[in-house]
């Protein structure tokens, strides 16, 4: 088994900035890709941004492309997101996801393992 822990989530103005870490342990000596997905009160589960085991394939929702980074430390078993530029619609509830494999996925049901999540509130 493998547990998801994310932070750095807070309260942010808009036009701000925060980078949210979700680190991995237990089972991993294994290849996975990540993902970061998000819920906004009343709003279904939705993609956010996803990457490869390697690094180096990413993929964004349309709604946070140029906005957001996602990356991954492997040494550290952590994957990040830098989010810029941040608006009050990216309030939410955010989560990390494992999918076993080396190749990400903008499915949610195709993940393996979630965390508990991390707020982030976006003022106005």
């Amino acid at each position: 088994q493998v547990q998801l822990v994310e932070s750095g989530g807070g309260l942010v103005q808009a036009g701000g900035s925060l980078r949210l870490s979700c680190a991995a342990s237990g089972r991993t000596f294994s290849n996975y890709a990540m993902g970061w997905f998000r819920q906004a009160p009343g709003k279904e589960r939705e993609f956010v941004a996803a990457i490869s085991w390697s690094g180096t394939s990413t993929y964004y929702a349309d709604s946070v492309k140029g906005r957001f980074t996602i990356s991954r430390d492997n040494a550290k078993n952590t994957v990040y997101l830098q989010m810029t530029s941040l608006k009050p619609e990216d309030t939410a509830v955010y989560y990390c996801a494992l999918r076993w494999g080396t190749s990400w996925r903008y499915n949610s049901r195709e993940y393996d393992s979630w965390g508990q999540g991390t707020q982030v509130t976006v003022s106005s």
